[in-house]
């Protein structure tokens, strides 16, 4: 059998059985194998194996865009040089998900642009390229869509939804306020997840100012005894990162221009 209808055949079959790798590949990968002298055996194995690979990677790509994270961030590029030690051991041991295992929170407090939003967005990547599945909600956003299953009748909907990811993180808790109903409608979601999946919520706030968000200190009390059991808190106060930034930025800008 001359490769080139092997090749044919092979690929009319992947189409069928849906290996995409192997029908896009198999006439370049014939060609490998014969080059490299793999034996019948090394072939089909290195052949069903790259397939693997590229339906692994593929599944991680479409968990990346479901989890609808603002910008792309991993451990790899967050950058820790601006932190204290103290701070750079807490963000090494959130990269393990650790916290996971046992379905913990994680809150990660402090003033704005100290990186809160890109670590957590760095514990979702992770989460992904793991095979779990993430959910990146801004609060704001999540007032609206409370409000629109409310308006609805849709909330169970809703909330079947937010226990479907092994993690949810929830962006910005501060900035916007709910109303009673809204509030507990959010306390609703959170018990639903509690011990089922795990949280990461970014506030500039710390618990005892919760109540500036939700408008009923009990209900407040309740919401911060679901997400702070089981939770580790990280307390990220320090410099602002971008302001940092723009700092560093103007300095070079300034050293470039007197070396003109």
């Amino acid at each position: 059998m001359q490769a080139s209808e092997a090749a044919e055949r092979i690929r009319g079959c992947s189409n069928e059985l849906k290996f995409s790798w192997i029908r896009d590949n198999i006439a370049d990968f014939l060609m490998e194998a014969h080059t490299t002298d793999m034996t019948v055996d090394e072939a089909i194995a290195e052949m069903f194996e790259r397939e693997c690979t590229a339906r692994r990677g593929n599944a991680v790509r479409r968990k990346m865009r479901a989890a609808k994270f603002p910008y792309a961030m991993d451990f790899e590029s967050f950058r820790t040089d601006h932190m204290p030690p103290e701070m750079r051991s807490e963000v090494r041991r959130l990269s393990t998900l650790d916290f996971m295992e046992d379905k913990g929170n994680v809150i990660l407090m402090g003033n704005p642009g100290t990186g809160k939003t890109a670590l957590s967005v760095a514990i979702g990547t992770k989460v992904c390229r793991s095979g779990g599945r993430v959910s990146f909600v801004n609060v704001s956003d999540l007032v609206i869509r409370i409000k629109e299953a409310m308006s609805l009748n849709e909330i169970s909907r809703l909330k079947r939804n937010f226990e479907r990811y092994e993690l949810v993180i929830l962006d910005d808790l501060g900035y916007c306020s709910f109303n009673k109903e809204c509030g507990e409608v959010l306390f609703n979601l959170i018990s639903a997840r509690n011990l089922r999946g795990s949280m990461v919520i970014t506030t500039n706030l710390s618990f005892d100012k919760w109540n500036e968000v939700f408008d009923d200190r009990v209900l407040t009390g309740a919401i911060v005894d679901r997400v702070a059991h089981k939770a580790h808190v990280v307390d990220m106060t320090g410099e602002s990162y971008r302001v940092l930034e723009t700092e560093r930025w103007i300095e070079e800008a300034s050293a470039a221009t007197q070396g003109e």
